[in-house]
C-alpha cells in the first residue's frame, strides 16, 4: 500500500493529522493537475493554479465522510472538484455579464478566465455532462485522463476495467465530444 493510500485511510478514520500529512504529500500532484486546467484556460500562472488547489482543498476537507478507495480515486475526485470550481466560476462570470450576481469563491483572486476560454470550458462541460447521460464510464475516462492527468493503467484500476477498454473509451469519447461541441457551435451561430 502506498503512502497516499495509507494517509487516506487514516483520514477516513478521523485522523486530522493524517489528512494534513496527506495534503503535504499530494500538494505537488494537485498543483500539476491545477496547472493543466489553467493552461487550458489561459496562459497558466502559478498563482492561478495555487488558488485552484486551495479552493479544491477547502472542498475536499469539507467531506469528512469521504470513502477514498485509493490514490487514483482521491486524484479523480480532486480533478473533478477543480473542474467544477472553474465551471462554477465561468457560469458566475457569464451571469454577471447578464446582470446577475457573481459567484463567490473564497480564494478566486487568481481565477480570471478569458471570456473565450470560459465559453470553451462551458461547452466542454455541457458536452461531458451529456456524454455522462449516454455513457457514464466514457465520461469518467475523459474526466480522469484529460482533467485528472491519470495514466491509462490508473484509470483502468479505478474503474475496474481492462486498460484496453480505457483506451477504446477514450478514443470514442473524444470523437463523441468533438461532434457534440461542433454541433452546438453550429446551432449557436
Amino acid at each position: 500500500m502506498n503512502t497516499v493510500t495509507r494517509l487516506l485511510i487514516r483520514w477516513r478514520q478521523g485522523d486530522t493529522a493524517g489528512r494534513d500529512e496527506l495534503f503535504q504529500a499530494v500538494q505537488h500532484e494537485l498543483h500539476r493537475i491545477a496547472y493543466r486546467y489553467m493552461q487550458r484556460e489561459r496562459d497558466g500562472h502559478l498563482l492561478q493554479a495555487t488558488a485552484l488547489v486551495n479552493e479544491a482543498y477547502l472542498r475536499l476537507i469539507d467531506q469528512p465522510e469521504a470513502n477514498w478507495q485509493n490514490r487514483a480515486h482521491f486524484f479523480a475526485i480532486s480533478a473533478h472538484l477543480m473542474r467544477q470550481i472553474l465551471v462554477d466560476h465561468a457560469r458566475g462570470s457569464a451571469a454577471h455579464k447578464r446582470g446577475g450576481a457573481l459567484l463567490h469563491l473564497p480564494l478566486d483572486e487568481g481565477l480570471h478566465l478569458a471570456p473565450e476560454k470560459s465559453k470553451e470550458l462551458l461547452a466542454l462541460d455541457e458536452a461531458l455532462t451529456a456524454l455522462a447521460l449516454v455513457d457514464r464510464r466514457k465520461a469518467d475516462v475523459v474526466e480522469l485522463r484529460y482533467f485528472g492527468g491519470l495514466e491509462v493503467e490508473e484509470v483502468a484500476e479505478l474503474l475496474k476495467v481492462h486498460p484496453n477498454t480505457v483506451i477504446r473509451d477514450w478514443r470514442l469519447a473524444k470523437a463523441w465530444l468533438k461532434r457534440k461541441i461542433d454541433t452546438a457551435d453550429r446551432t449557436a451561430s
